[in-house]
């Protein structure tokens, strides 16, 4: 009885953190404590946990005194919709959470057994960083982790949720990942903090403005969702891990369960104007094809020329890339060809099936753009499409102008199907801009010049303003009624849906980064 009792009290010690005034501290700040992030992420009573009598070794600086079990990180594997799914959550009510030697080895351990298991990582961030007291041992770990973030990338699914503090060399574990998920107010990210950035560069800065989640979901892109609690973040999360495999073995064609409301086929041909020229919001295209109530948007504010996201049809899980009219007229970018590029790899690195909605102008022209290097950062969105062997399919609603139109998954860059609809425009540029150079010489010597021009667009529109020309080529395989595209898609996955596709045998391809 005596032996049972000891456990009794220990795991009754690790339960409690740094101790009940230091979590009354935490719920003060408006989040929860490490183990109650666990609860609320994994399924009931599934948990099982790994590691929770460790302590750290070190005697340095009074460390000797300040001893918790479980040094500041809960770790162990459990269940999320019932599949296995590994985690870790950093306790900052021990020691700020950060980070140790022990803290770390735990962490790797469970990275190793998610490896070996084949399933996915969820790490919950919550540290003031590394723990100074222990000098190099506490970077040691943190390149530890980096390492199997790194080979573990494109093998199983990795998730961060960024709950409190992240800073230094905390922050490249998440990055590393697949999805970042930051909690508003009381969550940053930032390599250096606020009073580091006055000393060297004399500017002004807080934390929350410097690396707070409005900050890295609007400017920067570092985050991928945003939430007001971290009860919303961990629902999020869930929400997440029903359209992504186990691994990247796991094919994701398996059909759920799904409703579709059938007057949304009729309601989709009013949706595209009839001016070129006017804008028009592609998500109420999305809903027109998807089933009821699918539609999980990433990157919602980053970007929102494009549109990414997870959604189902036919109760297939696929991703969406989306031109957004509404946004820059849905021109590329160097922020959009980043985002769309690094969507496109998560799921072709999980056999997700690729749905691309095209209505693109071009590239966004100006000096900002070609300096800060949009042909490279344009190029990473082909050079994912055109590596992609996911099943690939593509309707263009309106405009498929120049490079775009080969970038935004064309038959050129292996797309399985593509689809136009009766009123898309494939073409190099937009009729008057191609008049303006084709007709240039007639124009100038005409009578009436601009009424020349407007017969020269209207020359140059009848030959190239629709999709025929394309369709006669073979480059779009269909021209399609806007109410028969859903019913194409699902038939094109279906179709596809034993695709294998091998590419040329190298050690990886060079991205241009």
């Amino acid at each position: 009885m005596k032996a049972d009792q000891v456990l009794a009290d220990k795991r009754e010690k690790a339960k409690i953190g740094g101790g009940e005034q230091r979590v009354a501290a935490q719920h003060a700040k408006g989040k929860l404590t490490a183990r109650e992030r666990i609860e609320l992420l994994l399924d009931e009573d599934s948990f099982q946990e790994m590691g929770g009598f460790v302590q750290h070794n070190s005697s340095d600086f009074g460390l000797e005194n300040q001893k918790f079990p479980g040094d500041g990180v809960v770790t162990g594997f459990g269940t999320i919709h019932g599949r296995l799914t590994y985690v870790f959550s950093q306790d900052f009510t021990v020691l700020g959470g950060s980070l140790s030697e022990a803290h770390a080895a735990k962490i790797c351990k469970i990275m190793d057994l998610a490896m070996k298991n084949n399933a996915p990582l969820i790490g919950m961030n919550d540290s003031g960083g590394a723990r100074i007291q222990e000098g190099v041992v506490s970077l040691a770990g943190y390149a530890d982790i980096f390492y199997r973030n790194t080979k573990a990338s494109g093998v199983i699914p990795q998730l961060s949720l960024i709950m409190g503090p992240c800073a230094g060399g905390a922050v490249y574990s998440p990055a590393l990942t697949d999805f970042v998920f930051m909690v508003e107010d009381t969550s940053y990210m930032f390599v250096t903090g606020p009073n580091v950035v006055k000393t060297v560069t004399h500017e002004e800065v807080n934390a929350e403005d410097l690396g707070g989640a409005e900050a890295h979901a609007v400017k920067s892109g570092v985050t991928h969702f945003t939430s007001p609690n971290d009860l919303t973040a961990i629902k999020q999360v869930r929400k997440l891990m029903t359209y992504i495999p186990q691994n990247n073995a796991e094919r994701m064609m398996d059909q759920k369960e799904f409703s579709f409301d059938s007057e949304k086929l009729t309601r989709i041909r009013s949706i595209v104007p009839e001016n070129p020229n006017q804008p028009y919001d592609m998500r109420e295209v999305i809903d027109c094809l998807i089933d009821d109530q699918t539609f999980m948007e990433v990157h919602e504010k980053f970007a929102p020329n494009i549109v990414v996201g997870f959604a189902r049809i036919n109760g297939i899980a696929v991703g969406i890339v989306a031109n957004q009219p509404a946004q820059m007229a849905g021109v590329l970018d160097i922020d959009s060809s980043r985002k769309g590029a690094r969507f496109v790899r998560f799921c072709d690195s999980f056999n997700i099936p690729l749905v691309v909605l095209e209505d693109v102008p071009g590239f966004l022209p100006g000096t900002d753009q070609e300096w800060r290097g949009i042909i490279n950062h344009g190029a990473k969105l082909l050079y994912a499409f055109c590596e992609a062997t996911v099943p690939r399919v593509t309707v263009i609603t309106r405009k498929a102008y120049g490079g775009a139109y080969d970038v935004m998954n064309s038959k050129h860059t292996g797309a399985d199907l593509n689809y136009a609809w009766p009123n898309a425009e494939i073409a190099v540029m937009g009729a008057k801009g191609a008049a303006e150079i084709i007709f240039r010489r007639e124009i100038a010597g005409a009578q009436d010049p601009e009424q020349e021009l407007q017969n020269k667009e209207k020359e140059y529109a009848a030959a190239f303003a629709n999709p025929y020309r394309a369709a006669e080529k073979g480059f779009v395989d269909d021209v399609i009624f806007p109410e028969e595209t859903r019913e194409r898609i699902i038939k094109a996955l279906l179709s596809l849906k034993s695709k294998k596709e091998v590419l040329p045998q190298k050690k990886h391809g060079n991205i241009p980064l």
